[in-house]
């Protein structure tokens, strides 16, 4: 089988191979899955860059009656980025769910739900069916919504079902819209919608699919179940939930805006969802600069991190028009989200890490904590570099991108957003910073190994490196594009 067929049939083997082991083999099966994933990610980016985007029938059946699984380099660099975050949650979650830390329930059910989470990453990284997705979406919500409540808490359990609320009502939008589109169009394939006679209806349908994607990648105003989910979850599942899970919505987003009915999207819609993003940026970094709880000022920080991606809509043109800054306002939104996703999971990793080893839950409890664990926080630090939007980071890549492309377009209220988003990013992850180096004595804290600590360090250094090395980045997510995301600046 081809790499394509394995980055999404590995985890899915491994989810089933995990239950039917004895518990005390289980993260060893996880991990080994975890390495055939990341190994047939890297293959697959292998031919990817070198031979162009790689297409697979399944069946042998083409569209509309077959589906087509498709690796361009969008989806093959959000699936590397997966890969990598993902390897580093399974290490991080031998030592945080072992049986004796989290109790047999979070240790046994972790690992065939985040293979899970996994699966359906991939599947909607590479598909090109809009039911094909669908199914992926749905794989991958209910497995997100079972590990936040993985910890068996009522707090855990109240934020898990307002989650299974808000990833229903948006799996209904999006299948409504999905309905409308194959009634008028009687094909689900994005190639072939592309080269479709437009109807009256294709507007509510995306409509429809688009708020029912926005519900589930947590964009204001449907965010309010994300920071209570992710609080609760444990740190690797938190890790998952934040840097992996709202990129598949994004993705989606994406494929369909651009891909599938670029000329249904009207300038004053995308400019309707920019108007969100910038409240979103704002609102987020709000709400981080005031909580007390390491893991509270992270969840907001990507509620915030969000409205960044949904801001580029309306610099990559709208009804079809390819404007002259369109690839750039397209690439520096995909540079951004694969930075945030590894430096998210970074930081959520080093929260799991001083939580477990320190009992450090609320930033006061931090103080002094880099004397202690000072790889976990030259970690955090790294990850907030990145987060904050400054070089050499990945995440400074991308803002400068999209910064410059708000300009040209003479849309530079959104560029003003922007800078204050990452103002507001720099106020709010100071506070945990200045804690960590405060001059007071070390706290007292279990040994942890200096192994776990490099797993977010080397998350957290894959986003600056990401901005260092930027070039090859730049041509790979290039293979494969929409017209909007390669002409232009």
């Amino acid at each position: 089988m081809t790499p394509l067929i394995w980055l999404v049939i590995a985890p899915l083997l491994g989810a089933l191979a995990v239950l039917v082991v004895p518990a005390r083999r289980m993260p060893a099966v996880a991990l080994g899955a975890a390495a055939a994933t990341l190994g047939a990610a890297l293959a697959l980016a292998a031919q990817v860059a070198g031979l162009g985007p790689r297409t697979v029938l399944l069946g042998g059946w083409t569209p509309p009656l077959g589906i087509v699984l498709k690796a361009d380099g969008l989806g093959t660099a959000f699936a590397v980025m997966a890969a990598l975050v993902m390897s580093g949650v399974a290490l991080a979650a031998r030592h945080e769910l072992a049986p004796d830390k989290a109790g047999a329930r979070a240790a046994y059910g972790f690992w065939p739900l985040m293979l899970l989470v996994w699966a359906a990453l991939n599947t909607v990284f590479v598909s090109r069916d809009l039911f094909n997705l669908y199914v992926g979406l749905e794989l991958l919500s209910l497995a997100a919504v079972a590990l936040v409540a993985l910890a068996g808490s009522r707090e855990a359990l109240a934020a898990a079902m307002r989650y299974l609320l808000f990833a229903l009502t948006g799996s209904l939008l999006y299948l409504a819209g999905v309905v409308l589109t194959y009634s008028a169009h009687g094909t689900l394939d994005m190639a072939m919608l592309l080269a479709r006679v437009p109807a009256t209806g294709d507007g509510v349908a995306l409509g429809l699919m688009t708020a029912g994607l926005m519900a589930k990648t947590a964009l204001f105003p449907f965010h309010v179940w994300l920071p209570p989910a992710h609080a609760a979850a444990p740190a690797p599942a938190s890790a998952m939930l934040s840097a992996l899970v709202p990129k598949a919505s994004l993705v989606i987003l994406l494929r369909v805006w651009f891909e599938a009915m670029p000329d249904a999207a009207g300038d004053a819609a995308l400019l309707v969802m920019a108007g969100l993003g910038a409240v979103a940026v704002i609102w987020g970094g709000v709400q981080a600069l005031v909580q007390r709880k390491i893991k509270l000022v992270i969840a907001y920080s990507t509620v915030a991190q969000l409205g960044y991606f949904i801001i580029a809509f309306p610099l990559t043109g709208g009804d079809s028009a390819v404007k002259p800054w369109s690839a750039g306002a397209w690439t520096g939104m995909v540079f951004l989200a694969l930075s945030h996703g590894l430096a998210k999971s970074a930081m959520f990793l080093v929260a799991g890490i001083w939580y477990s080893a320190c009992g450090a839950q609320e930033l006061r409890d931090l103080k002094g904590l880099a004397r202690a664990l000072p790889m976990s926080a030259f970690a955090f630090a790294l990850a907030a570099v990145t987060l904050a939007g400054l070089p050499p980071s990945g995440g400074f890549t991308g803002k400068y991108l999209m910064m410059q492309a708000a300009f040209v377009a003479g849309l530079w209220p959104f560029a003003l957003v922007m800078v204050a988003g990452g103002l507001l990013a720099a106020a709010y992850l100071y506070r945990p910073l200045a804690a960590l180096f405060a001059k007071d004595e070390a706290i007292s804290c279990a040994p942890v190994s200096r192994v776990r600590q490099a797993v977010p360090l080397a998350l957290a250094a894959a986003a600056i490196i990401l901005g260092v090395l930027s070039a090859e980045p730049f041509s790979f997510i290039k293979i494969g594009k929409p017209d909007a995301a390669v002409e232009g600046l």
